[in-house]
């Protein structure tokens, strides 16, 4: 690879932030190693022009310990840290923290510069020299204290490379574990915290937590439902479970446990104007029903995945939030919907007197669509004109659904999307409970209710 100067450095660095191309395709494009240029951008991030002006100056021992010691507390990569303190290159701190691992921290010391001949003067009048036995404690003394610091950086290494950033609570945790090994007063001096915080610290540990087992339950309530659940619908779960705990507690530990909900995202819409006939909003947002079949809501949304478009027409029952049927294809077309109703039609009875919602999308304009509710006596309503609040069941469902699933989830295909997705809804209607529907899933709720019916 050719030797760049200063100013090409800053130009090649320069032309890349202006320009398009990924950092990768630009440094072959030049003839440097993408890491390298990678390295380049980083520091001209942290310093600009200056990162490229390099001084010769010896790094001082404690220099070259702060260094590490960041990368360590902070949990930076070695690139990245290096690129903080505008190291020439990051094998500089890789070499650096080697020597510490395997020599200790006095290795860190710049060599000395002499003569030849001074040192072999010197090496001659050691050997002549017989060690004392204070010498030899010295050593000793050396020795111990370069496996204390071996030891400790390695559980500091360990730590770091796990969860990120080290807390005087790791740290605490690092001397208790070595303190049978070395003193601890030498262990707190090393980790850099007093020994009344360390022991403050180790009587915290050693309490008992009063909500560890509470912890574990709702980290595996959570883990179960695949991150979906906030801290409501963990409250009914555990209510199921014959444990009931307020709201607020499950939030805080919750937090405690950087344990989230997911976030909702919008949806497709298929408003295009009028195409066919408006039906009025007979619904009127009276989004509650008083027994199954009686009144329906449907919408079309949209993935993207793999590069294509996927379309999903789903019929939701607004007595308990059952998912009734769904079809799914790679365009938003009429037959989507018409299949969707063929099988929806299936789970009626000749009894049910029903009303079907929806949005002025074209698909619930078109005359077939209108003709077939009409064939089975159903009423049709529609939201009035941009107004999505008079679908909120739907559009609710929607940003769950995406959030829990599409979102949440790596696909390898769009058959295995599909495949998925016939298992989120199994899911959602067997399985997911709901606060309004008393702590039950939707089919659990129809089928508790239906024998008092």
């Amino acid at each position: 690879m050719a030797k760049f100067t200063a100013k090409q450095k800053i130009e090649a660095v320069q032309c890349y932030l202006n320009g398009r191309k990924g950092y990768h395709s630009f440094a072959l494009k030049l003839g440097i190693d993408p890491k390298t240029f990678h390295y380049w951008i980083k520091c001209f991030e942290y310093h600009g022009e200056k990162a490229f002006i390099k001084s010769y100056a010896n790094y001082s021992a404690q220099f070259k310990l702060n260094v590490i010691n960041y990368m360590n507390d902070q949990g930076t990569s070695v690139r990245e840290t290096a690129a903080i303190f505008n190291l020439s290159t990051p094998s500089l701190l890789l070499f650096w923290k080697k020597k510490i691992e395997r020599h200790g921290l006095d290795a860190l010391e710049p060599k000395k510069k002499g003569c030849l001949s001074m040192k072999k003067d010197n090496q001659k009048q050691s050997k002549k020299q017989v060690p004392t036995e204070e010498s030899v404690k010295a050593l000793q003394a050396e020795l111990e204290k370069l496996r204390m610091e071996n030891a400790y950086f390695k559980k500091v290494e360990c730590l770091s490379s796990k969860q990120g950033k080290i807390t005087k609570q790791d740290k605490a945790q690092i001397v208790f574990e070595l303190r049978h090994e070395f003193p601890v007063k030498a262990l707190v001096k090393l980790a850099g915290i007093p020994r009344s915080t360390y022991y403050y610290l180790v009587k915290k540990m050693n309490r008992l937590e009063p909500d560890a087992d509470l912890k574990e339950t709702i980290k595996a309530i959570y883990d179960e439902h695949e991150g979906r659940y906030g801290y409501r619908r963990i409250r009914d779960e555990l209510a199921n479970r014959g444990q009931k705990v307020n709201h607020k507690k499950i939030q805080r530990l919750m937090k405690e446990l950087g344990l989230k909900c997911l976030v909702r995202m919008k949806k497709y819409r298929s408003y295009k104007g009028t195409v066919g006939k408006i039906a009025p909003n007979v619904l009127d947002r009276e989004f509650k029903a008083e027994k199954p079949n009686e009144k329906w809501v449907t919408d079309i949304t949209e993935f993207k995945l793999f590069g294509e478009k996927l379309y999903l027409s789903p019929v939701l029952d607004l007595f308990n939030g059952e998912i009734i049927t769904y079809t799914i294809g790679s365009r938003p077309t009429f037959s989507l919907v018409s299949e969707m109703l063929e099988k929806a039609f299936k789970r009626l009875s000749e009894d049910d007197e029903l009303l079907m919602h929806s949005d002025q999308g074209w698909h619930y304009q078109m005359k077939q669509y209108r003709q077939a509710l009409k064939e089975r006596g159903i009423t049709q309503s529609m939201s009035r004109k941009g107004n999505c609040y008079d679908n909120a069941v739907m559009e609710n469902f929607f940003g769950m659904m995406k959030s829990e699933f599409l979102y949440f989830k790596e696909f390898e295909s769009i058959d295995h999307f599909k495949l998925e997705l016939a298992k989120y809804i199994k899911y959602y209607n067997n399985k997911r409970i709901k606060a309004k529907l008393k702590g039950m899933s939707p089919i659990q709720y129809r089928t508790h209710t239906q024998p008092a019916a």
